[in-house]
């Protein structure tokens, strides 16, 4: 049996893999679009209007309820890794509200006869290391047999209702800090074409696997504006998000931006991935890229599987927000650009 289960390659069985495997944005505006307006409650902070990472609902006047789903296909083929980058990715939605977990729900479906029970077993002991990493039980969950193994969690945090951060609270002249470097769909997509090697998958595992509990802490300070988390529709996708939801333009330079130095090389040869093309169709629009090579482009739009925090904080707190990041061992944690207020045109300018 153990010789069996050596042999198989999880993303066998996926047409797709981590937060590669999420809906173009467009297509998902258009689907969210028919959703019927109007009747959420007063307690509902946050719901779907500014396309936040979780729904918030106010408890009282100390607490409020954090809510997310996340799940996806495969993106490695070790079991064991797959449910903890599955887990910290799911959990990453409520650190990037500013919240704390405190328990999760099991998302699971996989090809029952098909994968051995055993590999599923350790697809769960993943994800539940990772919770207990990040302090909370997995105290349920649901399961069903399904045609590619899909692996994820429901979770819930809370938060004071004053300190939730949402993708609307951003303002002109704010710093942007991201948190991990960029290029997991790169190496996901040299993982599958057998162009990583195993430096380069440990890399990709460290980067996916490294939970953003420093959302707790800068949800506490005041002059962190804006918080989302990088994931699949790219670095660009979610910082159009929150410029939306703010009101606000942003202003990138790409030597400045943290890169995964074996993606970028991969990216400089061709490698990516079928949902950055995706990706760049569905808001490519609302950019100006000056001076950005192809291969660029390519990192700016890379769907990222348990990315890093991407923060707006007011500029004189900009030098500790960044210090906090370096202190909590998030060592590729880089200033990427500024904030401007709207004005017609593109809602980001990104220099090569």
């Amino acid at each position: 049996m153990e010789n069996v289960i050596e042999k198989i390659r999880l993303t066998q069985f996926s047409h797709g893999g981590g937060c590669g495997c999420k809906i173009a944005p467009a297509v998902l505006s258009e689907m969210l679009a028919r959703l019927p307006a109007g009747g959420s409650p007063p307690e509902l902070l946050i719901g779907t209007r500014t396309s936040d990472d979780a729904a918030v609902y106010r408890l009282n006047d100390q607490q409020a309820l954090i809510a997310t789903t996340d799940f996806f296909m495969p993106i490695v083929d070790d079991p064991f890794d797959f449910g903890r980058i599955a887990a910290a990715n799911a959990l990453s939605d409520i650190y990037a509200m500013g919240g704390s977990p405190i328990l999760a729900l099991a998302l699971v479906g996989m090809p029952i006869g098909k994968l051995p029970l055993e590999v599923i077993g350790q697809v769960l002991e993943g994800g539940a290391s990772m919770c207990r990493e990040a302090g909370i039980p997995v105290a349920g969950g649901h399961s069903i047999d399904s045609v590619e193994p899909i692996y994820g969690l429901a979770a819930m945090g809370l938060a004071h209702p004053e300190k939730v951060k949402s993708n609307a609270g951003a303002k002109p002249g704010d710093v942007l800090i991201l948190g991990k470097p960029l290029g997991i769909g790169v190496l996901s997509a040299a993982l599958k074409s057998g162009r990583l090697d195993e430096a380069g998958y440990q890399a990709m595992i460290a980067v996916t696997t490294q939970l953003n509990r420093v959302g707790m802490k800068l949800g506490l300070r005041d002059d962190v504006h804006a918080m989302t988390d990088v994931t699949g529709f790219g670095l660009l996708g979610h910082l159009l998000e929150l410029c939306r939801g703010s009101g606000c333009c942003a202003e990138l330079a790409f030597e400045v931006l943290p890169v995964i130095e074996m993606a970028r090389g991969l990216a400089q040869e061709g490698v990516k991935t079928g949902a950055s093309a995706r990706n760049w169709s569905s808001y490519g629009d609302e950019v100006t890229l000056r001076d950005v090579a192809p291969w660029q482009q390519v990192l700016l739009t890379d769907p990222q599987t348990s990315g890093g925090l991407l923060v707006a904080c007011a500029a004189e707190a900009a030098t500790e927000v960044l210090a906090l990041f370096h202190a909590e061992a998030y060592a590729a944690a880089a200033e990427i650009g500024r904030l401007r207020g709207w004005e017609a045109g593109a809602r980001v300018v990104m220099q090569g």
